[in-house]
């Protein structure tokens, strides 16, 4: 997947999560830029088919209230460069900014942190856990 692609996934999802239109997103886009995106402009840019400036990237974090390091986030697929493609592990770690030996800073932790919970409770056995649990109450009722 190319970088291009990561933000505007990235894009994408926090769009849909604060539940905006690519129009308000557009507008919203306008009030730290010299002028709005257009409907479409948002379109490509979702759709990984647009490079980002500093400041256009500065803007999406703040109208999609996240931060800038988030907006690059990636799955599993690996970030292909013009030069070679980059192993999630690699990218991540560029991500939160930090050499192999160096402490995570308490944000970066919880981002990590957050990322490796999601991936556990992703897991099917897991997910059946939960429904046997979430059943388990119902059954018991409530506390009296």
């Amino acid at each position: 997947m190319r970088v291009e692609e990561a933000i505007g996934r990235q894009i994408a999802r926090l769009r849909a999560e604060r539940r905006m239109s690519l129009t308000e997103l557009g507008e919203a886009l306008g009030g730290y830029l010299d002028r709005p995106w257009s409907r479409q402009a948002v379109h490509q840019a979702e759709r990984g088919q647009r490079s980002f400036t500093a400041a256009e990237l500065t803007a999406l974090a703040l109208v999609l209230d996240t931060s800038v390091p988030a907006l690059f986030r990636a799955e599993d697929d690996p970030i292909e460069l013009p030069g070679r493609a980059v192993p999630r592990e690699e990218y991540r770690g560029i991500l939160l900014n930090r050499e192999r030996d160096m402490p995570l800073d308490g944000v970066e932790e919880l981002i990590v942190a957050l990322h490796d919970i999601g991936e556990v409770l992703s897991r099917p056995a897991l997910a059946r856990l939960a429904r046997i649990g979430r059943v388990a109450e119902q059954v018991a009722g409530p506390e009296g």
